[in-house]
């Protein structure tokens, strides 16, 4: 089923969306996150996408404690990241109920420390973030380029998550559009779903992914602004085979 997830960032103990991972660009805040997660739950959301963007971005995690009280409160399914550095970082937000963690800088430098992870879990409660700026892959909160390409990583590390979140980072938050070209080739790329985020901007947009043969889309600043109907978003995730 094709997946349409609203975004929870998190900053400061507050629910934002920033423009292009920019900290200093912060194009909505919203003081009450718990509120704003069961918002999304009571209009239908098939899961919640929540990122801790201090430890993303910083390294160091400053909304654990929201984190918890999302986690516990939800019924539906939350895929959480930020900053999880280790794989007992990892082991404790799925303890505390998160449905799937998100890893990207520890996966992608060392892809077979995940080999414990999926021992204890499996697959399915592992999202590998593969965050591209340039075409090229970037880890510890989009800081710092390497030399991989998206679309070579992917066969790589899908032995270790049957789910990848794609995200283009030359367009997050811009609302600009996606790029059909590059989502093609990831999606191409490997046997593991991709989940597609970054620059979802329209109706169009979504059915785009959906038809290159994404397994969802995170959509955050169109929803927040008002550009894009949650519900009628919600539509093409019912309709899609």
């Amino acid at each position: 089923m094709f997946l349409v997830i609203p975004a929870l960032d998190l900053k400061d103990g507050k629910c934002v969306q920033l423009v292009g991972g920019d900290p200093g660009k912060r194009l909505i805040e919203e003081e009450d996150p718990l509120a704003v997660a069961r918002g999304w739950e009571s209009r239908g959301a098939s899961r919640l996408h929540l990122i801790d963007l201090d430890g993303t971005i910083g390294g160091v995690r400053k909304n654990e404690a929201v984190v918890e009280e999302i986690l516990r409160a939800l019924a539906i399914p939350v895929q959480f990241g930020g900053g999880m550095r280790t794989l007992g970082d990892a082991m404790h937000f799925l303890d505390l109920g998160a449905e799937r963690v998100i890893l990207g800088t520890m996966a992608v430098e060392d892809p077979e420390s995940l080999a414990p992870l999926v021992e204890k879990y499996g697959r399915e409660r592992i999202t590998i973030a593969l965050d591209s700026r340039g075409g090229y892959v970037t880890v510890k909160g989009w800081q710092e380029s390497t030399a991989h390409r998206p679309w070579d990583l992917a066969p790589v590390l899908e032995a270790y998550a049957d789910e990848f979140l794609f995200t283009n980072v030359d367009v997050e938050g811009r609302m600009a559009g996606i790029d059909r070209d590059i989502i093609s080739r990831v999606v191409e790329s490997t046997s593991s779903g991709v989940i597609v985020s970054g620059g979802i901007a329209s109706l169009e947009d979504v059915r785009t992914a959906r038809e290159l043969g994404a397994r969802g889309v995170v959509i955050g600043s169109a929803l927040y602004t008002g550009r894009m109907d949650f519900k009628k978003a919600r539509e093409l995730e019912e309709t899609a085979e």
